[in-house]
């Protein structure tokens, strides 16, 4: 607050501030002297903004975290992803628009509005694809839209760095011999049900075109914005002859790969078995606690 705002009106209109004032967000710390504000409003110094993108699944998702930080709000800054037009600019469309965020901290001021905000994230993504990068995609038989896609999968199905690569490869190998995918955070996200814990049958007869089980090839857009180590691993994929891989029955971080569909059906059994065995043991002890 301004103790003396007679004082301040007065110094601001000697030092002619209120032409120049301009909206924005403006920092004012305690103990700043009338004449620091008065000079930082008729500078227009405003305070940046930093726009952190971490994991982000939707378009929605992106449009909520705008509208919390910025002068536009959440309704606008959908539109402006949603607008056909104006994505086409960028060679994009309102599937693969997502394609060109990446995770990293972004800088604005308050008032800057959607299509700029969209600018410095572009500018980020073309800075991401690298020539090597391209040259990788290229020598994979992938766009750079199929390789974002493929890597946000890998994104959701593991945070095990070690073990990325070797996922890749698998769906490589699957979409090479025109198999599905049958990749289950695909279901997830054309469910919108993000906190699934275990896929059944009746999840995977969901109609979209993003269920891999149903729908063969990749889905028409990323499920997730992965980081870029995940875009590395896609790029760098080892060449193997997998086309299988299911979670340790242990329930560790790693997964069994396996080339053999009556092998991968072995370790699929035992893990299932796992599950079902975990989740008799919280029946159990939920019962157990209610009894007491």
């Amino acid at each position: 607050f301004i103790d003396n705002p007679g004082s301040f009106d007065l110094l601001a209109t000697q030092m002619d501030v209120w032409p120049s004032v301009r909206p924005g967000r403006y920092e004012v710390k305690n103990g700043t002297s009338l004449f620091n504000l008065a000079r930082m409003l008729r500078n227009a110094r405003q305070s940046p903004v930093n726009l952190v993108i971490t994991k982000i699944r939707t378009k929605e998702n992106l449009a909520s975290l705008v509208g919390k930080k910025f002068e536009t709000d959440s309704v606008t800054i959908l539109a402006f992803l949603n607008n056909t037009d104006t994505l086409r600019n960028y060679g994009l469309d309102t599937n693969t628009v997502m394609t060109a965020i990446f995770p990293d901290t972004y800088t604005y001021l308050w008032n800057t509005p959607p299509s700029g905000i969209f600018r410095k994230l572009f500018a980020q993504y073309k800075k991401v694809w690298t020539e090597e990068r391209r040259r990788k995609a290229d020598s994979l038989g992938m766009t750079q839209t199929n390789a974002y896609i493929l890597a946000s999968i890998i994104e959701e199905e593991t945070n095990n760095n070690q073990e990325k690569g070797l996922i890749a490869s698998v769906y490589m190998n699957r979409l090479a011999k025109n198999m599905n995918l049958g990749a289950d955070p695909t279901v997830k996200f054309a469910l919108r049900d993000f906190g699934l814990k275990r896929i059944y049958e009746k999840h995977l007869a969901v109609e979209s075109p993003y269920n891999t089980y149903r729908k063969k090839g990749l889905p028409p857009g990323p499920i997730c914005t992965p980081s870029l180590q995940t875009l590395d691993q896609v790029l760098n994929a080892p060449k193997t002859d997998y086309l299988f891989f299911v979670a340790k029955k242990d329930f560790t971080a790693g997964h069994v790969f396996t080339s053999k569909y009556q092998e991968h059906l072995k370790y699929a059994r035992e893990y299932q078995q796992a599950l079902n065995m975990q989740e008799q043991q919280k029946q159990k002890t939920a019962k157990e606690e209610i009894d007491e």
